[in-house]
This record gives C-alpha cells, sequence and structure tokens, in this order.
C-alpha cells in the first residue's frame, strides 16, 4: 500500500495548484506506485470521482503548466464532513475507498475548515488503527489559518489586490470632479486582504484614504463625517472595505441594507454587497458620485500576475505534506516558519491539526492604526515579501496555458 491521494477544497487561488504539484512531484519521488486526484474534493470522492494524475501530468513541462493554472485543477467542494457518531457510513465508506486505491497517504489541499476534514479523519483512522497518514497543506487567500505565519494564495491574491487598487486610484482621479470609490475586498471576518491595499502606496501613488477592516467595529455616520473632510480637501476619496465589515452590534453591515446573503456549508455567511451599499449610502448623504467596485474572483484567481515568492512557497507546502506524510507523520499540516524579516527568509514545517482547524487568525489589533482607518509599517514589513516576483507563464496563440483534468470521468 504505497498510493497517494490529494484533494483541493474550499475556494480557490492562484496557487492551489502550485501547492498541488508541489504534491505531486513529491509523491512521485517518493515513489509512490500511484497518484490520485480527489474530483471535487471529498464530496466527490464520495461519489466514486478520481483520477490517475500520472494520466495527464508526463515530465516537467506539465508540472510547470499546473504550477501556473488558476483556480482549484481537481474542482473544489466546501463540503462539511459530518461527525462520525452522526454518519459512521459515510467514513467506512471513504476508508474502502481508501483500500480499494491502496492510499498510504491522504492529502488535503484547503483552509480552516478543510483542516477539519483532516482532524476527523485521522481521528477515525487512529480509532480504528489505520495505517493510513492524514496531512494538510494550507492554502486560502483569506490568510486566516492558525499556526502558519502566512497562508499560500495570500501573496497573490494580496499582489492583484495592491495593483488594482493602484488602478482604480489612477482611474478615479481623471475627472475634476468630487467622487467617492469604495472597492470591497474578500476576506470573510479577517482583514488580511483588504489590508494589503495599504501596498498601494508609494512614490507613484498616494494610496487609498481609508481602509475599514473587519477586526473593528464599522460605524456608518462615522465613515460618512470623515468621508466629508475629506472631500473637503480634495476631489477623490477611495476606500478599501472588508466584504465582512460589521457593526458594534456585531452585525454585518449588509444586513442593515438591502442586501441579503445566504450560508454556505460551514455555516459561514456569504458576503456580498458591502461596497456597493456603502458607495449607495455616502452617494446619498453626502451628494456625490459614488461607485462600489467589487473586485470579486478575480482577486482569487488572477495567476497572470501571481507572486513568484507565494508560488513557490506553496509549491513547498505540498511537497512538505507529503514528504512528512512518507515519514510517518499524521494529523498534521505543513505551515511556513519566519525565520528572517530582513532579508525575508521562511522555513516548511508541520504541527498539529487540531491547533489549526476550524481556528480564525485576524490582523493583530496593534497593527491597525488611525482610528481603525489604515494599517501601519507592521502590517507593510509583514506583507512586502509576500508579493516579490514575477512569473512569465507559458504561453501559447497570445494566453496563458493552463492545466486541465477530465472533470467528467472518474475511475
Amino acid at each position: 500500500m504505497n498510493n497517494v491521494i490529494i484533494g483541493q477544497s474550499g475556494g480557490p487561488t492562484a496557487a492551489i495548484n502550485a501547492t498541488l504539484a508541489g504534491a505531486y512531484a513529491e509523491a512521485k519521488e517518493q515513489s509512490a506506485d500511484k497518484v490520485y486526484g480527489m474530483l471535487g474534493g471529498v464530496r466527490g470522492l464520495l461519489d466514486g470521482n478520481y483520477i490517475d494524475m500520472d494520466d495527464y501530468i508526463n515530465g516537467d513541462n506539465d508540472i510547470s503548466i499546473l504550477v501556473q493554472t488558476p483556480s482549484a485543477a481537481l474542482g473544489s467542494c466546501r463540503y462539511k464532513l459530518p461527525e462520525y457518531s452522526a454518519e459512521p457510513e459515510t467514513y467506512k465508506k471513504l476508508f474502502d475507498i481508501f483500500k480499494k486505491l491502496e492510499i498510504a497517504c491522504f492529502i488535503y489541499i484547503g483552509g480552516n475548515d478543510s483542516m477539519d476534514t483532516i482532524a476527523k479523519l485521522s481521528a477515525y483512522a487512529e480509532s480504528i488503527k489505520s495505517p493510513i497518514r492524514f496531512m494538510g497543506a494550507p492554502k486560502t487567500v483569506d490568510n486566516d489559518l492558525a499556526v502558519t505565519d502566512h497562508t499560500p494564495g495570500f501573496g497573490s491574491a494580496a499582489k492583484y489586490i495592491a495593483t488594482s487598487v493602484k488602478e482604480i486610484i489612477c482611474d478615479s482621479s481623471v475627472y475634476d470632479i468630487k467622487s467617492i470609490t469604495v472597492i470591497e475586498i474578500m476576506g470573510r471576518n479577517a482583514g488580511w486582504l483588504t489590508a494589503s491595499a495599504a501596498l498601494a502606496k508609494g512614490d507613484d501613488c498616494a494610496g487609498v484614504d481609508l481602509i475599514y477592516l473587519p477586526e473593528c467595529p464599522f460605524e456608518l455616520e462615522k465613515c460618512a463625517e470623515t468621508v466629508k473632510g475629506l472631500l473637503d480637501k480634495k476631489n477623490t476619496v477611495v476606500i478599501a472595505v472588508s466584504e465582512a465589515l460589521r457593526d458594534k452590534n456585531g452585525e454585518y453591515i449588509v444586513s442593515t441594507g438591502s442586501v441579503h446573503a445566504g450560508l454556505d456549508a460551514f455555516g459561514h455567511k456569504i458576503m456580498s454587497g458591502t461596497g456597493q451599499f456603502l458607495a449607495q449610502y455616502l452617494g446619498k448623504a453626502l451628494g456625490v458620485k459614488a461607485r462600489g467596485i467589487e473586485i470579486n474572483t478575480l482577486q482569487r484567481s488572477a495567476a497572470h500576475f501571481a507572486s513568484k515568492q507565494d508560488l513557490d512557497e506553496s509549491f513547498a507546502a505540498g511537497a512538505e505534506a507529503v514528504r512528512a506524510a512518507f515519514d510517518g507523520k499524521t494529523a498534521e499540516m505543513a505551515v511556513i516558519k519566519r525565520t528572517s524579516d530582513i532579508p525575508y527568509e521562511y522555513e516548511i514545517e508541520t504541527a498539529d491539526i487540531n491547533m489549526i482547524a476550524n481556528v480564525e487568525k485576524t490582523i493583530p489589533r496593534e497593527w491597525i492604526i488611525n482610528d481603525g482607518t489604515g494599517v501601519g509599517e507592521d502590517f507593510i514589513k509583514y506583507c512586502r515579501p509576500l508579493i516579490m516576483g514575477e512569473v512569465t507563464p507559458i504561453i501559447k496563440d497570445g494566453l496563458p496555458v493552463h492545466m486541465k483534468f477530465n472533470r467528467q470521468k472518474g475511475i
């Protein structure tokens, strides 16, 4: 029993396939007989959907193409694995599949909810004395995973956001009129991605005027007052806001407006409309042109301008998860340990999955400045190295080449 199976879960990123590539390459280095890919994560595996990745990857060129492919090439899911006590048949079905495929190592690439799956499967394996090792490989643009210094996927998203913000600032200043631009950024209950808008500031860009993060209670009236003061001094105001702004009572501000969202499979509120809501409110309150911009999925899948640092670390994290599994580790996740800020240096280690699963890491309050409307140099020093470096993609017919697995066909 020497086979490996790898899955992707949760929201996609520009770097998740680099982690997949690293895991696949290391599995082959460890002489795995077969490397399977789950089609659609654990949910797809339960339906019998998986592929032999050797049917698609033949050499280093294919590995490079996989690294530069955005989104989750194997397909993903938002599936909360039930507790064993609630659905024992689900666990038995999965372990029957593992037995059939002669799986030695199970690798799951995802965020804190996905690590919940690793925690549950590894605990069940221990209870039945199964030798299968279960390892997590980190992934989320939200950068909210505990223990690891930062999360693969965040650096590329931050690079795209900072670049887009610079361009939006240029666009907003074209006309000699009073205007407000509100840029809504992902991140759920952690403000890391929204804070990355601060990276836009430099010698050639004044940067955003205000940054509102979910770590601080948001007050509509106070925001309007602050924006009015800025408009008294300048024509254009550009604001970066988290999709998950809450008021002092902990209510999402979109809940007080006209936008209502549902819940995902993990019980998280699906965020939508914060930027538009705030733009409409400010435009009406201050009597000026106001526009809401939602960067949306582009911030998580813009592989054409990915951070090389991020892709390199993502590949290394996937490789370490497999290496650790072959070394006998289980119920752990590969984590990034920063060993130096200047120059930036890091190591890849592993950590207990129970310290990570279902834990949400937010921005330290001391990094947030200006009465909750910006971030300071501590954040800039932390984030800047993660966006460094560019990758020249493999091109065909003027466009980047992407890896495409046949997700209609399981084995």
